[in-house]
């Protein structure tokens, strides 16, 4: 089954306002700048976006936060995007920022097709309130762990490092980071790679994500790659 479409364009058309969509990185490190790109030019507004963080001002998710085009992010921290702090601090976004296992946790529900999972992380905290809580025998202890609900996204947007015709992924090194957890938790999952190949080149011992959980595939183009925060040693 060929799963490629032409381009960014096309991969997101069908993407429309007030949509929740899952964009798979971490910082700047495995972000799909090609979708983020045709999500700005398409111009959709009230999107709700699930994101381990926001990007910076100029580049990633920033772009669309710049463009007014985000209603609310769900993220575990704000980083170094200020426009995104300012948004939030002003009141003009909705935030809702959750522990990074939480995150992460409840993509796999999704994927899982579990609907809530429990946690202890936030319990006792401002993320406890409102929400259901359990207690349940720890090693002979009495935990409290809270009820969290798995993630219902229109659309999840990924990045892989090469993929095939049939949408198997393979991420590289430290890209690979939400990406793959996301990737099966999208009613529509849409992934740009840098190197798209025939289906049955790619090793199957080496595919991270396989194509059953993608339904779009497309060679992205011009990837910048920045670096969010440069250190070097000094001299």
């Amino acid at each position: 089954m060929n799963k490629t479409v032409k381009n960014a364009d096309e991969a997101i058309g069908d993407i429309k306002n007030n949509m929740t969509i899952m964009l798979g990185g971490f910082g700047l490190c495995g972000i799909p700048e090609n979708c983020i790109n045709a999500l700005v030019k398409k111009g959709v507004t009230g999107l709700t976006c699930i994101s381990n963080n926001a990007g910076v001002d100029d580049f990633g998710i920033g772009l669309m936060l710049q463009t007014r085009q985000v209603k609310k992010m769900i993220s575990s921290y704000v980083g170094e995007n200020a426009e995104f702090e300012r948004q939030l601090l002003s009141g003009e976004l909705e935030v809702e920022l959750i522990p990074q296992g939480t995150l992460a946790t409840r993509c796999l529900a999704s994927g899982y097709g579990m609907p809530a999972i429990f946690t202890p992380a936030g319990v006792g905290t401002e993320i406890a309130i409102g929400k259901e809580s359990r207690k349940f025998l720890v090693d002979g202890v009495e935990k409290e762990f809270l009820m969290e609900m798995a993630f219902d996204a229109d659309f999840a947007i990924v990045k892989a490092w090469k993929g095939d015709t049939q949408g198997n992924l393979i991420y590289r090194e430290t890209a690979r980071n939400f990406n793959p957890m996301m990737a099966m938790a999208g009613k529509i999952t849409i992934a740009e790679v840098e190197e798209l190949v025939p289906a049955g080149e790619l090793d199957p011992d080496h595919i991270h994500t396989p194509g059953i959980y993608v339904h779009r595939i497309f060679q992205g183009v011009n990837y910048e790659k920045r670096i969010e925060q440069l250190t070097v040693r000094k001299k």
